[in-house]
């Protein structure tokens, strides 16, 4: 199903956040969005799941008009938000907090199926299955956290900053994790400040700064990479 969210606004209390952004993905398409710290990606990806109030614009899934759909909904329609920091349970076994994620009637049904190709995904996690999150490193603790939002059988994924404070080889094999659940169909949208994977990973890149799209990149043969790293970072690496 295609993705599109339009003219988007929103944010907290009084304060505007979110100006008016449009982006859209493609069935099955890959999306990233990418900028500075405290300019409204997390803010974005919180709106469009229904955790916090949208003003105005739009939001469809195909056919789907979700503008004014709960957090509740959006996850049963597929719509499923890993945020950021792999927030789990910390009594929860790994495979407690899985089944956990399958709650939706949709996903419920489904859950046997979805279970497998999780840890398929994510061998590490059928090795860990019976132990507490708790005593999961950060690594596995972020895999555990996708895992989770996979058992919901999303239509899109959106992971919040999913590399955050990992070492590079885990980083490495989430990126490598990612990828393979972007071949199994899901339509992902992706924030995260590690421009090199959103470049092999995305299809359409977007730079959100203070609240606005001020770059999109819908084919990476039309920007060099240099290019978007000059604009993001002020000098090219």
């Amino acid at each position: 199903m295609r993705f599109q969210v339009d003219n988007l606004v929103a944010g907290y209390g009084r304060i505007e956040v979110v100006h008016g952004v449009s982006i859209e993905a493609p069935e099955g398409g890959r999306i990233g969005l990418f900028g500075p710290n405290g300019h409204g990606k997390t803010t974005l990806l919180r709106a469009i799941s229904g955790l916090i109030n949208r003003r105005s614009g739009s939001i469809r899934l195909g056919d789907l008009d979700l503008t004014n759909a709960s957090s509740m909904r959006m996850v049963e329609e597929g719509v499923v938000h890993v945020p950021q920091g792999s927030a789990l349970f910390p009594r929860m076994t790994v495979l407690e907090a899985l089944t956990l994620g399958a709650y939706a009637g949709r996903a419920w049904s489904q859950r046997r199926r979805s279970l497998d190709k999780v840890l398929t995904i994510f061998p590490r996690l059928a090795e860990r299955r019976s132990q507490r999150c708790s005593t999961l490193s950060g690594g596995e603790r972020q895999m555990a956290a996708i895992g989770v939002g996979l058992m919901g059988c999303p239509r899109l994924l959106m992971l919040d900053e999913p590399t955050l404070g990992l070492a590079p080889r885990i980083r490495t094999e989430l990126a490598q994790a990612i990828h393979a659940i972007a071949e199994t169909g899901v339509s992902l949208l992706t924030v995260d400040q590690d421009i090199e994977m959103l470049f092999v990973l995305c299809q359409r890149l977007y730079l959100i700064e203070q609240g606005r799209v001020t770059l999109e990149v819908a084919d990476r043969s039309e920007v060099r990479h240099q290019e978007v790293l000059k604009r993001y970072f002020g000098s090219a690496a």
